[in-house]
């Protein structure tokens, strides 16, 4: 998802789950732009991250041809800014150091009601979006086959914030058999790329990772 910053903290007569610093009057759930137009943001260069669901360094490459476009469309300089979490990116737009940010699912909300995130597109082609699935991976002779086998054992999330790595396992493996925080104490790796490596040296038994993360990997 990607997402520009908006920056209002004026008279607001409705705000909806939205910080004090922003206000949303037009009732579109997201940061409105300030009324008065000396408070809006010029700036002579752009900055861009993306969401650090892998080593940051790997997303600076991928989207070279895209903030070379951005580049060009704005008739400005546009630098990728690496961040080493969800919530250094969401602190980041918040704090107006960040102004185009790709979020991954999860985060989306947190940035839009901490960071003034005014989300505007998603990744894709021409005739699709691109998207997901949340996978649980094990090593390839491991003897959990099923949900339920990893009662007691050591399974690995992301982020609190994290989709794929942490929220949906909260709400869909429960009816698999298998309750997070009950079953198993829920270690948290701090990224994807993390805990595929962690489940691959052995660290952890299993974890719940977005599925094109695990695959981009397995091609590297």
């Amino acid at each position: 998802m990607l997402a520009t910053g908006v920056y209002a903290a004026e008279a607001c007569k409705h705000r909806g789950e939205l910080d004090a610093m922003y206000c949303d009057d037009n009732n579109d759930m997201v940061a409105d732009a300030p009324t008065d137009s000396k408070k809006w943001k010029n700036p002579s260069t752009i900055v861009f991250t993306y969401t650090p669901v892998e080593d940051p360094a790997v997303y600076e490459n991928i989207f070279k041809p895209f903030t070379t476009a951005l580049g060009k469309c704005l008739d400005k300089k546009v630098v990728f800014y690496q961040v080493q979490s969800n919530a250094a990116e969401i602190e980041a737009m918040r704090s107006g150091r960040l102004h185009v940010a790709g979020f991954s699912t999860g985060p989306t909300a947190f940035a839009v009601n901490l960071a003034g995130a005014v989300p505007f597109a998603v990744k894709g082609t021409a005739k699709e979006f691109q998207g997901y699935n949340l996978i649980v991976i094990v090593k390839a002779n491991s003897p959990y086959q099923k949900l339920a086998d990893l009662k007691g054992k050591k399974v690995a999330h992301t982020s609190p914030s994290s989709n794929s790595g942490h929220l949906a396992p909260l709400a869909l493996f429960p009816s698999e058999g298998l309750t997070p925080d009950k079953d198993y104490k829920i270690i948290f790796s701090g990224k994807h790329d993390q805990s595929v490596m962690g489940v691959n040296s052995g660290d952890y038994d299993a974890g719940a990772v977005a599925s094109d993360v695990f695959h981009r990997m397995a091609e590297r």
